[in-house]
């Protein structure tokens, strides 16, 4: 369920650096140490994303439950590679590898521009 108050800007500011925004997109930047879990929150729109640098995470929703794990699916996104994604329901994410996961996201608020 996408809220306000569960927006990744909001829940997880730590987390979620919000670089730009208009009624078509919005870009955020996101930063996640190594060791750190990001709080609880959404992501409503769909994005394309930057990577600036990759580690193995978990995602877990809002029960707990593991949604993907990058290391058992063997999931590594390179430097450089830039990714889609689909809007993100309630969710946290937990940088189990060594390195920062460092990324730009454009979301897609609207077609109409």
């Amino acid at each position: 369920m996408f809220s306000p108050e569960s927006d990744a800007v909001t829940a997880a500011p730590k987390h979620h650096r919000l670089a730009f925004e208009n009624e078509v997109v919005r870009v955020l930047e996101t930063l996640v140490e190594a060791g750190e879990t990001v709080p609880l929150h959404t992501h409503e729109w769909p994005a394309a994303s930057y990577v600036f640098s990759f580690s193995n995470f978990i995602r877990r929703n809002e029960a707990g439950v593991v949604t993907l794990d990058t290391a058992e699916q063997g999931i590594c996104f390179q430097t450089g590679e830039t990714i889609w994604s689909t809007a993100l329901e309630l969710h946290t994410l937990e940088n189990v590898g060594t390195s920062p996961l460092h990324l730009i996201s454009v979301e897609v608020k609207s077609l109409d521009g």
